[in-house]
């Protein structure tokens, strides 16, 4: 039986420019299990990703926001 997919929302609390939503979202795509992540430049504050709960969990993408100077929180 294969893994299911599951959804998340990250949510950014600090103001970014779209290069520096590019460069994290980058960040987050080079993490083991995530399939997918995404925002729109007219919600910049969130980024919906998409990854293998099996592979990743979801406060690792909390982490990874922190460990490039962010502070973020899940949205469920």
């Amino acid at each position: 039986m294969g893994s299911v997919d599951a959804g998340v929302t990250l949510h950014i609390d600090e103001d970014t420019t779209h290069e520096e939503r590019e460069s994290f979202r980058d960040t987050l795509l080079a993490l083991k299990g995530v399939m997918a992540a995404a925002y729109h430049d007219e919600k910049p504050h969130l980024m919906v990703i998409v990854y293998d709960p099996e592979q990743v969990k979801s406060i690792e993408f909390v982490t990874a926001a922190k460990n490039a100077g962010l502070h973020a929180e899940l949205i469920w």
